[in-house]
């Protein structure tokens, strides 16, 4: 749908088109087929889980970290009966569903409840809360000048900020944009690598991508992380899952522990056992070099390639950077809830908001998804399983004609 057609007036505006959103909108129809018309999904492709896909193919990345059990729909084995006939593009361990296959079972899910319409092609500008004692509606300000008031806003946006090293922000901008990316830029496919000296910054499952793509392109990796590089098979351990981990996690009063806690679960980023493997043997084949416990100091372009310093002493040319350091997530700088917080300031623990437990904001309803509830649905909020434990708490919020908007004690 275009925002010609879209009422100006709506009870629920939903920001962000990913898995996230299209989790939320199959849960809140499964629990009352009347919010259909009630809520509405704003992202500027106009199409469910547009950025999701776009990056699963600039990674060329084969299959999700996450089990077939992770997805959208309200169905847990919804995937599995959907991969009925394509068992293969089901990976082991743990049945990881192909990119290919989570792709048409999200199409599927979008065309079995209906949502292809539900999806509006905006780009929310500027989020205005509503004024204290003046109104109870948000106004939401799109890209194509119009304005859309709503009752109660989900941001169920990613984390698209990019977290860049130190060193990067003293480099002069005389060098071509393509020579030092963040991974977030690099799209493998149609790249021309053959022979370059690729250098590959960061320890997480995204540099093992980027370092099996350049592989790919005949071009010479090296990766390098700041710690040694350990491998896992999932972001989280799967006690996160459930009562095992969060039962604790949520007995935790203190909001600055529950923080450490998330930091210690994430163990900040890992490679899968299978990448892992891959690049260990690619290495003794000489195609990549690890350099652990290492970091860049400094980096000049020198016309044709770079000069990279890093701590350990060394000297290094390479005719490219790739940065695999990840996206901040830190509420107070993002620019859509600039306003939320002016007018409705609330506690701040290392970027994340302390939510009331339906993850709602004190004050407003505005209710966040993703990476930014992570003190209250705990170390796997950003992941499809997350999302699935974030539609628990706001689903039942958004059904009821009211919510109680004060912060838990």
């Amino acid at each position: 749908m275009n925002t010609l057609e879209l009422p100006t007036n709506i009870d629920i505006a939903i920001i962000g088109g990913g898995p996230h959103a299209l989790t939320l909108a199959t849960h809140l129809l499964q629990k009352r087929k009347t919010m259909r018309g009630r809520f509405w999904v704003f992202d500027p492709s106009g199409t469910w889980m547009s950025r999701w896909n776009e990056q699963f193919s600039a990674l060329e990345i084969p299959h999700l970290r996450s089990p077939a059990v992770h997805h959208p729909d309200p169905n847990p084995h919804g995937l599995r009966g959907f991969a009925e006939n394509r068992s293969p593009e089901l990976f082991p361990p743990y049945d990881l569903p192909g990119t290919q296959l989570f792709r048409d079972f999200c199409e599927n899910v979008v065309q079995r409840w209906q949502l292809q319409n539900q999806i509006i092609s905006a780009k929310v500008m500027r989020l205005e809360p509503p004024k204290p004692s003046i109104n109870r509606r948000f106004h939401l300000h799109l890209e194509n000048g119009k304005v859309i008031t709503a009752r109660r806003v989900v941001s169920a946006m990613g984390n698209h900020v990019s977290q860049l090293p130190e060193w990067v922000k003293q480099i002069p901008p005389n060098y071509p944009p393509e020579r030092l990316c963040h991974s977030s830029q690099v799209k493998l496919p149609g790249l021309n690598l053959a022979g370059e000296r690729i250098l590959i910054i960061g320890g997480g499952l995204t540099s093992g991508h980027l370092a099996v793509g350049a592989i790919a392109g005949h071009a010479k990796v090296s990766l390098m992380s700041r710690r040694c590089l350990y491998e896992k098979l999932f972001d989280a351990d799967p006690g996160w899952l459930g009562p095992k981990y969060l039962k604790g996690f949520f007995a935790e009063k203190s909001w600055e522990q529950r923080w450490y806690l998330i930091q210690q679960a994430r163990n900040g980023g890992s490679l899968t056992p299978a990448i892992m493997t891959y690049l260990r043997r690619v290495s003794h084949e000489g195609k990549l070099t690890f350099h652990e416990q290492c970091q860049v100091t400094a980096a000049q372009w020198q016309g044709e390639n770079w000069q990279v310093h890093c701590d350990d002493g060394t000297t290094q040319e390479f005719d490219r950077i790739w940065l695999a350091t990840g996206n901040t997530l830190n509420v107070t700088t993002n620019p859509l809830l600039a306003e939320v917080l002016e007018h409705y300031p609330v506690p701040i623990v290392k970027g994340l908001p302390v939510l009331n437990s339906c993850l709602s904001w004190q004050g407003c309803e505005l209710f966040l998804m993703g990476g930014l509830a992570a003190l209250q649905v705990g170390p796997t909020a950003r992941n499809l399983s997350g999302a699935r434990m974030a539609c628990d708490r706001i689903v039942p919020a958004l059904t009821k004609a009211s919510v109680s908007l004060n912060l838990p004690a």
